[in-house]
């Protein structure tokens, strides 16, 4: 018995192995998850800054951001406005020939020259900022319109459109709703109203104006004493001038004020067409601008 124990003493004894398998993850990526919701909180942040913004910039602005998108790519970097040429369905007050732009341009003709490609590039920005403007003064008026009880009944009468001058405010003759007294520089009640509105409008934006009025080819009653369609036609610009004042039109706006007499008919097929009796605003562009003042500057 002794023996035996003595044995068991001294048996080996059995070793137990436990093996725990510890999963080691890199050092890179304990943190991963920390990155993707810095990244999501940010996109979160710059989508409400952004909902901010555009709740905070005006109606106007936003038109003016969105026609600047749309200028196609290839218009942008020609330095056009648009992808053609547009033509208008109302002749301009010098004639009919308008000199448009377009984003089309022929191969050879731009100077080569970083200073030069600098220099294009601006006024393209320029350009574009200045046509998205008119764009949007021309929808604003077109809305003051259509919104107005008291000018939406002449809507037929008021034209609106892009020239190459810059945006033109036409107001038209009607066949049994003159704008003036017969034969006189005098303005309607009604005439008083729009033009007033225009101006309160006009007065919004940077631009120059220029006022040009307009006859039909029928000769001026007691022309022979020296008053005459373009004595008239002045007259008219004037009174339509002092109008615009009224509304809120800044008089330093004013640059241009002229009469044409029937030397620019709307309807040159019939010369004695009510619609050929008409007061034209021109809200200048930065070129047309330019060009009157270089105009009446004095050369010696």
């Amino acid at each position: 018995m002794a023996g035996w124990r003595a044995a068991k003493n001294k048996a080996p004894k059995r070793r137990v192995i436990v093996k725990r398998i510890r999963k080691v993850v890199p050092a890179r990526l304990q943190g991963s998850w920390k990155i993707a919701y810095a990244d999501f909180v940010t996109a979160l942040m710059a989508f409400f800054l952004l909902m901010w913004l555009t709740s905070a910039v005006s109606r106007q602005d936003l038109r003016a951001i969105a026609e600047y998108f749309k200028t196609p790519l290839f218009v942008a970097l020609a330095g056009g406005t648009s992808d053609d040429v547009s033509a208008s369905l109302i002749p301009s007050d010098y004639g009919d020939d308008l000199t448009k732009e377009s984003g089309q341009v022929k191969a050879g003709t731009q100077p080569v020259g970083k200073e030069y490609v600098f220099e294009s590039e601006a006024k393209r920005l320029l350009s574009m900022q200045e046509v998205a403007g008119l764009q949007s003064l021309r929808r604003q008026l077109q809305d003051l319109i259509n919104n107005d009880p008291r000018l939406r009944q002449f809507k037929n009468q008021l034209l609106i459109d892009l020239t190459s001058e810059g945006l033109r405010i036409l107001i038209v003759d009607a066949q049994n709703r003159s704008m003036f007294e017969l034969g006189s520089a005098v303005l309607q009640p009604y005439t008083v109203e729009i033009l007033q509105a225009i101006g309160a409008v006009l007065n919004q934006v940077p631009n120059r104006i220029g006022l040009s009025g307009h006859t039909d080819a029928t000769r001026y009653q007691g022309g022979a004493s020296g008053y005459s369609n373009w004595e008239l036609s002045t007259d008219r610009a004037n009174a339509s001038r002092r109008e615009l004042q009224e509304g809120g039109l800044d008089p330093t706006k004013v640059l241009r004020v002229i009469g044409l007499s029937d030397a620019a008919l709307f309807n040159p097929k019939d010369p004695y067409d009510a619609n050929n009796r008409r007061i034209s605003i021109i809200v200048m562009n930065q070129k047309t601008e330019a060009a009157v003042i270089e105009e009446r500057a004095p050369h010696f």
